[in-house]
């Protein structure tokens, strides 16, 4: 019998998975969060995050405890997501308060902005962890996420955080299916990031500018869109919807009903991108060598 399963990612076409080398990579993980003894695991309610703060429970159980960070940046939607997550799972969790907003370097939003983030995210989980007497941190990029710019890394390298899913060789397909596999409610969820990866580098970043990028993605999420970005120029709104559902968003109805609430959410004037939705498309605006 083959080892290679197919599922449904999110609403594209599936990838093929071979189930016996997740399944391997999976106890590859097992073992090293194992030898972490404790961990506190940076969790955004997000895919990767989700998997790896459910897999240090099952390793660690109440030795690991899944750490979520508040801020202007992090969506009510993500929020409640992250606490739906909690309660099906029954994971130790924690909220804690975070001000990158508070440090101008942040704020300035050059190409570095993730480490600024990240790099105060990870200030507060060493206090955390040297308080509560925690062996590591973790947090969940994956094998995928060394193919785009990830500033964050760099953050995570300086804390000397652990990156158990890159270092187990686990791909974004592969903690879809063995997240599904364990019956996490996350497995199919949408790529997600924080509400300022929607402003252009270079233009300052306000707990204003994110509330009208927040509200405006809520308009987005009731016509029942599951894939898509509002980025934020100026007064502008161009909104990226993924490619198998962004004909619905040019139905003359929806398009007046996603007009209508984005302008009342702030934004002046409201378009569809004809390319869709791309993750990190504002990355190709930067010259990265």
């Amino acid at each position: 019998m083959s080892n290679v399963s197919r599922l449904p990612i999110a609403a594209a076409a599936a990838p093929t998975v071979d189930s016996a080398q997740a399944l391997a990579k999976q106890e590859n993980l097992f073992a090293a969060l194992r030898r972490l003894d404790s961990v506190l695991v940076a969790f955004s309610g997000g895919a990767d995050s989700a998997y790896l703060a459910w897999a240090a429970h099952q390793v660690l159980g109440e030795r690991a405890l899944a750490i979520t960070a508040l801020s202007a940046s992090f969506s009510r939607h993500d929020r409640e997501q992250a606490e739906a997550f909690i309660a099906t799972t029954g994971l130790r969790h924690e909220f804690i308060e975070t001000h990158e907003l508070a440090n101008p370097l942040y704020v300035a939003n050059n190409a570095d902005r993730c480490y600024h983030c990240k790099d105060e995210l990870f200030d507060q989980m060493d206090a955390l962890a040297r308080g509560r007497e925690f062996a590591a941190i973790a947090y969940g990029i994956n094998a995928d996420d060394t193919r785009d710019f990830r500033p964050g890394h760099r953050a995570a390298h300086e804390h000397h955080v652990a990156a158990p899913l890159l270092d187990a060789e686990l791909y974004k397909a592969e903690i879809r299916y063995l997240s599904q596999r364990a019956g996490l409610p996350t497995w199919n969820r949408p790529a997600s990031a924080c509400l300022s990866s929607r402003v252009p580098y270079g233009t300052t970043v306000t707990p204003e500018l994110l509330e009208k990028i927040d509200r405006s993605e809520a308009v987005l999420r009731a016509l029942d869109f599951r894939q898509f970005r509002v980025r934020a120029h100026g007064e502008l709104a161009r909104i990226e919807i993924a490619a198998e559902e962004l004909a619905r968003g040019f139905d003359p109805e929806i398009s007046r009903k996603i007009s209508e609430g984005v302008k009342s959410a702030g934004f002046s004037f409201v378009t569809l991108d004809l390319e869709g939705y791309r993750q990190g498309s504002l990355n190709s605006l930067l010259k990265i060598k």
